[in-house]
């Protein structure tokens, strides 16, 4: 039990921390089963990230609400502009899932993706205040930002360092690319979520036995929901500040160790 209430904290910290909750959990559930070969299957079992993910979601409705609630009044012309920034992730993520699952599970691909994430967060460091509001975006940058999003896909990508990078780029100010980045994650973590639950009725109405009980996932979603209220506090914080740059300093050193260490080079 003691594993997922890990799992779940690193979960809560790294989904919205750009710094890829995905890379961490394979690299963390890889370095785990070195200790004992249990271990291997909370690190690469996609319903146990699914869930937790799922707690997640409900941080970002609990500190969003105000403005998923605008969403449904009064700014009803961002919801097709979430539906379409959705579609690259879900083909994209579909066509790995299908042809190159091996992929997502890959210690060594997520250590060397979180390079690629201190690279981002550097150019995101780099770029100039921008003044934009998310409100005012078209369909074709929807879609560019879902592309950012779809590339998040593979692990050791941070989701909201690249979809918060892609909205920079756009022109979109600070806070405005924090709130679309994290609007666009409901969708594609509620869908998902929904499919997880699913398959766990599934399960448990013809009898099997589930990879995990209820009440550990449900206490794994509730921890993952705490620390994600915390975390996401933290981001909107720092990135008003403009600081989400200073995260490349933890990616770079601890993607280099990984991908030495998954190497045999350490």
């Amino acid at each position: 039990m003691y594993k997922i209430l890990i799992l779940a904290a690193v979960q809560g910290i790294a989904e919205f921390l750009p710094i890829s909750s995905s890379g961490h959990l394979i690299i963390l559930g890889a370095l785990l089963e070195e200790l004992s070969s249990s271990v291997s299957e909370l690190g690469e079992s996609p319903t146990l990230e699914i869930i937790l993910h799922a707690g997640t979601l409900g941080s970002i409705l609990v500190v969003f609400w105000k403005r998923i609630l605008n969403l449904l009044t009064s700014d009803r012309r961002v919801l097709p502009l979430l539906v379409i920034g959705t579609v690259p992730a879900a083909v994209v993520g579909l066509t790995i899932k299908s042809q190159f699952s091996t992929l997502l599970t890959s210690p060594t691909l997520a250590a060397a993706m979180l390079l690629v994430t201190g690279c981002m967060l550097v150019l995101l460091g780099r770029l100039a205040p921008r003044d934009g509001c998310y409100t005012e975006l078209n369909w074709r940058a929807a879609v560019i930002i879902g592309c950012f999003q779809a590339f998040a896909i593979l692990p050791g990508v941070s989701r909201s360092g690249s979809t918060i990078l892609g909205g920079r780029l756009l022109g979109l100010k600070n806070e405005d690319s924090v709130t679309f980045s994290f609007l666009l994650a409901i969708p594609a973590i509620l869908g998902a979520s929904l499919l997880a639950i699913k398959d766990i009725w599934q399960q448990v109405s013809i009898g099997e036995t589930l990879e995990f009980s209820i009440a550990e996932l449900a206490i794994g979603a509730f921890v993952s929901f705490l620390v994600g209220l915390v975390a996401l506090t933290w981001l909107i914080g720092w990135s008003r500040k403009d600081r989400l740059h200073w995260f490349a300093w933890w990616c770079f050193p601890a993607g280099l160790w990984a991908v030495c260490h998954f190497n045999g080079l350490l």
